[in-house]
């Protein structure tokens, strides 16, 4: 995979780390200053130079998994703003994401936020990752295209950065794979998308539809899974090997294992809402992983989201963290700017082998099988993964 640097010398100086405070406004911001945590880095992503870790978008509009209100957009505001002023351009989203009479509503505010932040050139740069759900009324290349210009309408922007199938459906009706995969050639040839991606694809059927698109002439510039210290199966492992010997970037999803990994929650001390559900059954498996993210996080001065972040960073994937909060911005921001080193990557992946639990693979992945071994699974805790 190809990195860029791209910071000026100044930069060079600025510090990284946790615990600054910031006080973004949604007014007119104050002159430009370097911010505190400057991902110099860029990431290729397909034709896309991004931050090398992105923001995820999923509560932005879910009542029932996140507790959205309304009330909450001029926090969330707050928080894009203070993640475009640290450098990150990358924001994923999908047009799921919203429940009831919301639907879209995380398009609408990303969209929403882009055009009232002050600075064009920066507001150019942000590269937008959205996910058309493949539902069952989309039987067709046209209806996929029009999917994505709904999209485009919702977020008002005139070019998507990477326009993603949310799932495959190789599992249960083939033949509107075939549709759905025909939908993103011709959204990528009528310019409505910089480039293409796939999300929840299991390793073969990664390869079968990198095979389809390349003779078309489209590139296939990103596969989206889950992937965390949680999430280590084989088949993750052999995704991100897919990934790297197709050219193709790992962009991971819950990257905190929906929270377990912040080092927040304990058996006693759960989520409320359906995710207390999971956390019931996999935190007590876990402490073997969390001793060891809190040693290293205590000797690095970092904190347990940090390292666990960092480590999908030495993995060679983008993560995309979600965020609701300035607090929880600044805390994922300190994830970057340093790197784990070899004996630190290995404590951490012998710890997670030794941790009884694991994450529920998205009930949508093309794979050989889930392991029902692993976890019980409700119909609860499956719905929590099905729009991750």
């Amino acid at each position: 995979m190809e990195y860029t640097i791209s910071t000026p010398t100044t930069a060079l100086f600025t510090s990284f780390g946790s615990g600054n405070q910031f006080s973004p406004s949604l007014s007119p911001l104050k002159p430009f200053k370097f911010p505190r945590f400057w991902p110099w880095e860029k990431v290729k992503v397909g034709p896309m130079s991004v931050s090398p870790m992105g923001f995820g978008t999923w509560a932005w509009g879910n009542q029932l998994l996140w507790g959205y209100r309304e009330s909450m957009d001029t926090d969330l505001q707050q928080t894009f703003n203070l993640a475009v002023e640290n450098g990150i351009n990358l924001f994923d989203t999908a047009d799921s994401y919203g429940t009831g009479r919301l639907n879209g509503q995380s398009e609408k505010l990303l969209g929403k936020f882009i055009r009232e932040f002050p600075r064009k050139r920066t507001r150019d740069e942000i590269v937008i990752a959205t996910k058309f759900a493949a539902y069952p009324w989309r039987l067709t290349p046209g209806q996929f295209v029009k999917a994505c210009k709904a999209s485009l309408e919702r977020l008002q922007i005139e070019q998507i950065g990477i326009g993603q199938l949310h799932w495959s459906t190789a599992n249960y009706a083939p033949p509107q794979e075939l549709a759905l995969w025909d939908g993103l050639v011709a959204m990528y040839e009528q310019g409505l998308v910089r480039a293409v991606g796939v999300s929840n694809y299991g390793p073969k059927q990664l390869e079968k539809i990198y095979d389809y698109l390349r003779p078309r002439g489209v590139p296939l510039c990103s596969a989206q899974v889950q992937f965390s210290l949680l999430s280590m199966e084989e088949d993750q492992m052999a995704i991100r090997n897919m990934c790297n010997s197709l050219g193709i970037r790992l962009i991971a999803y819950s990257p905190l294992g929906l929270g377990m990994l912040t080092g927040k929650y304990t058996s006693s001390k759960l989520p409320v809402g359906p995710r207390a559900l999971l956390f019931r059954q996999i935190l007590p498996g876990l402490k073997p992983l969390l001793l060891a993210l809190g040693e290293i996080a205590e000797k690095r001065r970092k904190t347990v989201p940090q390292v666990a972040i960092n480590w999908c960073i030495c993995q060679g994937t983008v993560p995309i963290p979600g965020v609701k909060t300035v607090r929880q911005a600044e805390e994922n921001l300190g994830a970057l700017g340093w790197c784990l080193n070899s004996d630190e990557l290995l404590q951490l992946e012998y710890a997670a082998r030794k941790s009884p639990r694991k994450m529920i693979q998205n009930v949508f992945q093309t794979r050989s099988g889930i392991d029902c071994t692993t976890i019980k699974s409700s119909p609860e805790i499956l719905m929590i993964h099905s729009c991750g």
